[in-house]
Formats: C-alpha cells, structure tokens, sequence
C-alpha cells in the first residue's frame, strides 16, 4: 500500500532550514510519500539529499525528490506583478515538492506542467491453495 502525506504550507513556512528537512525526512523514513505545499530552496533539497545519504543502509535505501512549480516565463507584466504581491504577503506557496522513500518510489519525473510518480511494484504474495483435500 502507499501511504501519502499531504505537508501544508503553514506548517513549515515559520521553520528554518534544517527544521523543515528533518520534517520532510522524518515522514518519508516511515515509509509515507511527501506532497508538501511549497517547494524547498536549493540549498534545502541539497541538504535533504547530503542528510539521506548519510542515513543509507539495507533498511532504508534513499529517497526520490521531485519539485514543480508554475513556469514564470509565459507569465505577462500584470500577472508577474500579481505574483510578486500573492508571495509578499503570503509566502512562496507556489509550485508543491514530492518526497518519497526508494523503497517506494522507483523514480519521480518531472515534464514542465506536471510530475510523474513512478511506484515500485508490490511484491505479490503467494496464494493459498482454495483446493480441499479429497477424503
């Protein structure tokens, strides 16, 4: 089963840095999927992925990253100024970030308008014999 979690905003505007990507991995080491409202800044999805290397082992193999957000460029005078105002006063909600355990998630994709999220299949599970025994 995959199991995701839904990260508003609002919980991790106020946090700094490391704060946040203990956050991020923290769920994603109990096996759940991130979809977190925001995106993380460079500089945290390096230290996202520098923390889970260092945490490697048979248990845990990593984690998959994707983030996505909207393409600025067909955004016209107006709208940018929009933009700008939406991010002063409220924070960079813009775009959203996918984190997921590899164990999970066999790869994240990212194509301009949308991510792809690419699962690792379940092991299938041998049946029983429904079959009764002939007396």
């Amino acid at each position: 089963m995959v199991t995701f979690q839904f990260v508003p905003f609002h919980e991790v505007k106020d946090l700094d840095s490391e704060e946040r990507v203990d956050k991020l991995f923290n769920i994603v080491k109990n096996q759940k999927i991130v979809v977190m409202e925001g995106r993380l800044r460079k500089e945290e999805e390096a230290a996202l992925i520098e923390f889970t290397m260092s945490q490697v082992s048979k248990s845990f193999p990593g984690i998959e990253l994707g983030v996505i957000y909207p393409d600025k460029s067909k955004m016209d005078g107006m709208d940018k100024f929009k933009e700008s105002m939406v991010k002063f006063f409220l924070g960079d909600r813009q775009g959203f970030t996918v984190v997921g355990p590899a164990s999970v998630v066999k790869r994240i994709v990212r194509n301009p308008g949308k991510l792809e999220l690419f699962t690792n299949e379940a092991p299938i599970a041998k049946k029983r014999s429904t079959r009764r025994k002939k007396k």
